[in-house]
């Protein structure tokens, strides 16, 4: 892992910076104003894309904000210059979520992952702007989408991994019916200054418990598991070394003006005395292959390379996680090439360290 990779997996795109929600937890800085994205930016960004979607498979992630709060008529020009091809997906909190949509996304052939943190007594953080619970328009907007018979992912962020929680999350999920499950623990970034320390056995045991409530019933793709598992097999078969990319992933975020800023997509619209706005260049004046060809040249990028080589020096989770996340270091740690953070610790080390006690806990007599 030397670098970037000129050509990434995948493009975030930032319709709106609007969110009609005003979860606690959230990072964003401008989710109460709505600026909205331009077809220019996203022809320009769709000049890149789609040589490269016509290379291999290739995905734009709409996120926002609330990205259907740009409104169906805006969202489908902005999706209009990119090539058939390329895949669509959407981050939404679904209350926005109704007939018209789901025939939108039937059309556009646009997965759906939907941001809801188990039954109604969870989602306490996930409230409109004047704290009116969030939760029934939610459901509301689920119900529409298994309606129409339409596939969606669920996102969950846990604040609280205490003995139970798991296997209430997972159970839910399965009666919500979506097909894909995340699991974010919550993260100390942007404009969320919260906590996110937790006791190292608590948040072993969650991963564990929700390894056990997944081996139950195993219908739901559980993201942060199936990840470890794949590494576990890697390891034990001496092939682990093949699972990092030998550059970094990118992940260019395209922001409503068309700037962009790399790796990280909680950086954009923050600026630091010592880094600038954290863009490496914008759309609207250079195409994105260009961009990313030399970003690695942006001052922050750098020194967060020079954390990665840390991490892979210091680190026996290395193989794992492959040096976390830029955002989680600056938000945590004030600079990018710092080392362990809580999210390492609570997303990465004690996920791993969940998934293999639930194994030795569970191995077969005489394994």
């Amino acid at each position: 892992m030397r670098g970037l990779a000129a050509v990434p997996s995948y493009v975030v795109m930032q319709p709106t910076t609007l969110c009609n929600l005003d979860c606690a937890y959230c990072y964003l800085p401008l989710r109460a104003a709505d600026r909205r994205m331009s077809v220019a930016v996203a022809e320009a960004v769709a000049a890149s894309v789609n040589p490269w979607a016509a290379a291999g498979r290739f995905s734009v992630v709409w996120h926002g904000g609330e990205p259907l709060a740009a409104g169906r008529e805006q969202l489908a020009a902005l999706m209009a210059p990119f090539a058939a091809d390329v895949e669509h997906h959407v981050q939404t909190n679904a209350t926005l979520v109704d007939d018209a949509w789901c025939e939108f996304f039937a059309a556009q052939r646009m997965r759906v992952s939907v941001s809801v943190d188990g039954p109604r007594e969870r989602n306490g953080d996930r409230t409109d702007r004047a704290g009116r619970p969030a939760y029934d328009r939610i459901v509301r907007g689920v119900a529409a989408l298994r309606r129409h018979g339409l596939p969606f992912s669920a996102l969950a962020v846990v604040n609280d991994p205490s003995p139970g929680r798991a296997t209430e999350l997972y159970d839910y999920c399965l009666d919500l019916g979506c097909e894909v499950l995340g699991v974010n623990i919550e993260e100390t970034e942007g404009v969320n200054r919260r906590d996110n320390s937790h006791d190292a056995a608590a948040v072993t045991g969650f991963w564990a418990e929700l390894v056990s409530a997944w081996r139950r019933d195993p219908r739901i793709h559980l993201r942060e598991v199936e990840w470890s598992l794949r590494y576990a097999a890697a390891v034990l078969d001496g092939t682990a070394d093949d699972l990092l990319p030998r550059r970094l992933d990118p992940i260019p975020t395209v922001a409503y003006d068309g700037s962009v800023v790399v790796l990280s997509p909680e950086l954009a619209g923050f600026s630091d005395p010592r880094y600038g706005d954290f863009t490496s260049g914008n759309v609207l004046t250079r195409p994105l292959a260009a961009i990313l060809a030399d970003a690695d040249r942006t001052a922050w990028v750098g020194e967060f390379i020079s954390g990665v080589e840390a991490c892979r020096s210091s680190c026996p989770y290395f193989g794992f996680c492959g040096g976390g996340h830029a955002a989680n270091r600056y938000f945590e740690l004030g600079r990018f090439d710092g080392t362990e953070t809580e999210h390492c610790r609570n997303s990465k080390i004690r996920l791993l360290e969940g998934v293999l006690e639930h194994a030795r806990d569970h191995q077969s007599p005489g394994a």
